[in-house]
């Protein structure tokens, strides 16, 4: 392990060229965030300010990064989760392309605060977050720091729960945009990317056969819904628990069984905690799961799963492969836990394809470029992605893919807006 230094902390720097090889592959499905690099090239909106990203090390965040840098911003990056780091890149990010990085994959709880503190130590003007742990620290220990900021992104939902709280309790002090809630965000992002690098995650960590498993699906936000659909196209049979009336009366729409969680515990086979909030798999759960149940995570944080419950109900555990835990139930029965209850898609593999990340990236860059220019007219709050910014990105990907769509004649606008006419 490199030593800590201004430069970054990352696994090794020898890794530098294989990161690269990868960084420009993942370039090559990110055509928005290409042309969006072109042009703060050209601009520099960003020159002289100083930014940290708090978020997952992968080779779609490095050109998010390299887009902002090109803008002429001072960046530095941290791990937003202490699993989901690809060390090569990370190193990439430092030797070859010059951005001060703080992030090993597998770090400890202590290396990743202090990764974050590093980050911080850059007294950054600009945040990007996906989780809010950056900004949350910031207002809890490095308050000094917040004189400086302009504004702040927010990737997950989960962060963005955490933020809304804190503006409803007045001690968010600083404007910060939601492009979580971005629609080029959730209904891609989150459903087809979480949908599909979810099961390619738990496949990876498994090799197991989705084809006429019991799969249960804890939540059926949009994240939920991509899992959930992916799921049932593999041929599984898949059970929804919800908290939510009218998500719960979608997913039977949709075709789906749901199940009280309890209920769904007893006959499930595979369980899939997406909810973004505390223990969706609790004590209750467990002591009534099937020997052989595989239980995985893919909302933002490891509290999905109750995993000291699952401690105190066995004798002990031992890992029986790369991101398998087997734990001996007391009964007898053994369960599962996949990458220690962390993010599967990126513990186990490598997230969202980068043909969807370019759109959430995107989002991301262009509403740091949003807040740049609108210093000192947005209030501390949480801010919805603009309705301009949002349809920008959806107009770029469809040209990036050869689509072109109608607009408005003059005269259909005018119908539009007026409430005089009728049948």
């Amino acid at each position: 392990m490199a030593s800590q230094s201004s430069n970054g902390d990352v696994k090794d720097l020898s890794l530098a060229k294989e990161g690269v090889n990868r960084i420009e592959w993942a370039e090559r499905e990110m055509p928005v965030v290409r042309i969006i690099r072109e042009r703060l090239a050209r601009e520099k909106p960003f020159a002289g300010l100083r930014m940290a990203a708090c978020l997952h090390v992968t080779t779609e965040t490095a050109n998010l990064a390299l887009a902002l840098k090109e803008g002429g911003a001072d960046v530095v990056v941290c791990a937003s989760n202490p699993l989901s780091t690809q060390d090569d890149v990370a190193a990439a990010l430092v030797a070859e392309y010059g951005i001060p990085t703080f992030s090993i994959k597998g770090e400890d709880d202590a290396t990743y605060y202090r990764h974050i503190s590093a980050a911080l130590d850059h007294r950054p003007q600009i945040t990007l977050d996906d989780g809010a742990d950056l900004v949350n620290i910031m207002h809890r220990e490095r308050s000094e720091l917040l004189t400086d900021i302009v504004g702040g992104t927010e990737e997950t939902t989960t962060g963005v729960v955490r933020l809304k709280a804190m503006a409803n309790e007045g001690q968010l002090r600083y404007p910060i945009i939601a492009v979580n809630e971005a629609e080029t965000k959730h209904f891609f992002d989150n459903r087809y990317g979480t949908g599909q690098s979810t099961l390619d995650g738990i496949t990876r960590a498994t090799n197991i056969l989705w084809a006429g498993r019991r799969v249960v699906v804890y939540g059926y936000g949009w994240c939920g819904r991509g899992v959930a659909s992916r799921a049932k196209g593999m041929g599984s049979h898949v059970i929804v628990t919800e908290i939510n009336p009218v998500r719960a009366l979608e997913a039977v729409m949709d075709g789906f069984t749901v199940m009280s969680g309890v209920e769904a515990a007893k006959v499930g086979e595979l369980f899939i905690t997406i909810t973004g909030g505390l223990h969706a798999i609790g004590r209750e759960q467990l002591e009534v799961m099937p020997d052989g149940a595989i239980l995985a995570n893919s909302g933002h944080f490891n509290v999905e799963i109750d995993i000291q419950a699952l401690e105190e109900l066995s004798s002990g555990n031992r890992k029986v492969r790369e991101y398998v835990q087997e734990y001996q139930m007391n009964d007898g029965r053994k369960i599962y836990l996949l990458a220690e209850g962390r993010l599967i898609n990126l513990a186990a593999a490598e997230g969202h394809p980068s043909a969807v990340m370019d759109m959430s990236f995107a989002n991301q860059a262009l509403c740091v470029e949003y807040l740049v220019k609108n210093h000192g007219k947005l209030e501390p709050g949480v801010y919805d992605v603009p309705i301009e910014t949002d349809a920008e990105v959806g107009r770029l990907k469809l040209a990036s893919m050869g689509i072109y769509i109608d607009t408005l004649t003059p005269e259909q606008v005018r119908y539009q807006n007026t409430w005089s006419e009728g049948t």
